[in-house]
């Protein structure tokens, strides 16, 4: 009877420790996940995810986006890495976004955190790949080859988008004053953020890379639109007078007329 209340007090003791084991690894996973969720600003998301705290607050970490994948372009984060553990993201250096028409990652998602009317073509009639919008491809001149005046075009002639989301600027090569540079230039109004330029890139580290939008971009406000581009104020909620500005000069025609009233 003895040994028999013993192997019962053992097992008690067991689960006991297993459970608080497991509460403690726990513990450490959401840690994680709490400590990631606010260091994630350069982590890039599937094609159609929605902006970064919709994401997070709809994507239940169920992978199916990943398994979708034909290309193995994403992974689940593990606890320590710079996404929330268990969330989808690609690195482009290693494996970019080859663009499936048919974005079988967004339609696999149960949530809606991958956003499939954000991919989806005016008319209705279906999917369009070149809606997405993963990031913005961004040239670090500095250490481009094409800007030295050597010729290279990589990250232009992988483009899917050639053209478009990438194109050729021409100019005078200045430190010889004979050749011409051929220099990529992205384009933010096409570019999908897919990657293939970042991996196509010939440097140690590449030159081009892809930033997600709120990182690689600014921000216009309220107080200007682009005159030259009809609906432009659309983008407004509502558009602020204009802002004063002061003029320590005296004003505009005051500087033109200086000297001209008296005769100076």
């Amino acid at each position: 009877m003895k040994d028999k209340h013993d192997t019962r007090r053992r097992d008690f003791l067991a689960l006991l420790a297993r459970g608080a084991a497991a509460a403690a690894v726990g513990g450490v996973v959401w840690g994680h996940a709490v400590e990631s969720g606010s260091r994630a600003p350069l982590v890039l998301r599937p094609p159609g995810a929605l902006a970064e705290p919709d994401f997070l607050g709809k994507c239940i970490r169920c992978g199916l986006c990943v398994g979708a994948c034909p290309y193995d372009t994403l992974s689940l984060a593990v606890p320590g890495a710079a996404a929330p553990v268990g969330t989808p993201s690609m690195t482009p250096r290693e494996i970019p976004c080859y663009l499936c028409q048919d974005i079988p990652c967004a339609v696999e998602c149960p949530t809606g955190a991958l956003d499939l009317s954000a991919l989806t073509k005016d008319d209705g009639t279906g999917l369009d790949v070149n809606r997405t919008r993963i990031g913005l491809a961004v040239v670090d001149r500095e250490n481009c080859i094409a800007f030295w005046g050597l010729r290279c075009d990589a990250c232009y002639r992988t483009c899917p988008l050639i053209d478009k989301a990438i194109t050729i600027e021409h100019s005078r090569n200045e430190r010889t004053g004979r050749h011409a540079m051929l220099a990529p230039r992205v384009h933010a109004e096409h570019c999908t953020g897919c990657g293939l330029c970042e991996r196509a890139c010939v440097v140690e580290k590449a030159a081009i890379f892809v930033l997600p939008h709120d990182v690689a971009q600014g921000a216009v406000g309220n107080d200007y639109i682009r005159g030259w581009e009809s609906g432009d104020e659309n983008r407004l909620d509502s558009p602020a007078p204009p802002a004063e500005q002061d003029d320590p000069s005296g004003g505009a025609l005051d500087y033109l007329n200086d000297g001209e009233l008296d005769g100076g």
